[in-house]
């Protein structure tokens, strides 16, 4: 998922041989028959040569997409070198120019890169924080989505039909008041995590007794939420399993989990040639949240359909080109 990468001194000893090895030295020209709807009118972006990269997880693939298409729409030549493993591969290629632009999560940045423990549990304020961070490391930082990739725990229509629980305050409340009704499944690593279970129970007053939490790996939360067989699952808060399975997530009420707003992240020098990158990308970013991710990663992880067609197909849809 979108936290996966090394940090520290060897997250910065690694860099260089991620770039190497995670596709950085390759790439082949977006090639999609597009042109200016809303966005992209005049084609300010007629001459310039640019390369979009991404993460390797679905959502990071789309909106990649996402991105090298509006910019073909304003004229630009774009290489598309989506699907990094990692985050620090794409991290460092924007920093570097090897690529001029992607799509960043604001607490990866602040917490993965940044090295800070504490969130800022205003998303705005986070953003701004990351944005100022950066300053100085050629990376420049355009305005966030709504669309916020975190943690949750979620429940099925069943449970949440018995148990009436809308927040984490009434999970806690439940969990006081009736112990075996709160059963969890989790990952290994969000169960020992400050920012995970231990963290969460702590800033919510909750006690689940060992025994009711269950680890295992990801895709089985899923399933065994929607059969209830946990009365709670740890969901992502834009993973297409929670409209395909008709999930139940719970409102983190007292913002506890770090924000993971996207955004689009840009090489400072590409965006000081080409100022038009913000015009052409706000309206794009502007309409990208949790419902809207959670659709179209159903697309891919549910139906089976190709990231980049997702991601052409709404930007169709949504009138931003032709």
């Amino acid at each position: 998922m979108r936290r996966t990468a090394g940090t520290g001194t060897v997250g910065v000893l690694l860099a260089g041989a991620l770039l190497a090895a995670c596709g950085l030295t390759s790439g082949s020209p977006m090639t999609d028959d597009v042109e200016p709807g809303s966005i992209g009118q005049g084609e300010p972006l007629k001459g310039a040569h640019l390369t979009v990269t991404s993460k390797s997880f679905t959502e990071s693939l789309i909106m990649g997409a996402m991105m090298g298409i509006a910019l073909q729409a304003a004229g630009a030549d774009v290489v598309d070198r989506t699907g990094i493993q990692g985050s620090i591969g794409g991290r460092e290629a924007i920093r570097s120019g090897d690529a001029d632009a992607m799509y960043e999560y604001t607490g990866t940045a602040w917490i993965t890169y940044q090295g800070n423990d504490k969130p800022i549990a205003d998303p705005h304020k986070q953003w701004e924080a990351v944005r100022d961070a950066d300053r100085g490391q050629g990376v420049a930082w355009l305005p966030p989505a709504a669309l916020n990739n975190t943690y949750a725990l979620a429940m099925n229509e069943a449970n949440f039909k018995k148990y009436g629980t809308k927040t984490l305050s009434d999970v806690a409340a439940l969990a006081k008041r009736d112990p075996g009704a709160v059963t969890l499944c989790v990952e290994s690593e969000f169960a020992n995590r400050a920012d995970g279970l231990p963290g969460m129970e702590k800033a919510y007053g909750m006690k689940i007794p060992a025994k009711n939490v269950t680890q295992m790996d990801t895709g089985i939360i899923y399933t065994q939420t929607e059969k209830g067989k946990c009365t709670f699952g740890e969901v992502f808060t834009t993973d297409g399993r929670i409209k395909s399975m008709h999930l139940v997530v719970m409102d983190d009420d007292r913002h506890f989990f770090p924000n993971y707003n996207a955004a689009p992240v840009i090489n400072a020098q590409t965006l000081k040639q080409w100022p038009a990158i913000t015009k052409v990308l706000d309206p794009v970013t502007a309409k990208l949240t949790n419902a809207v991710a959670q659709e179209l990663n159903a697309k891919v992880d549910v139906d089976g359909e190709d990231p980049h067609q997702v991601a052409l197909d709404w930007m169709k849809k949504e009138g931003f080109v032709k």
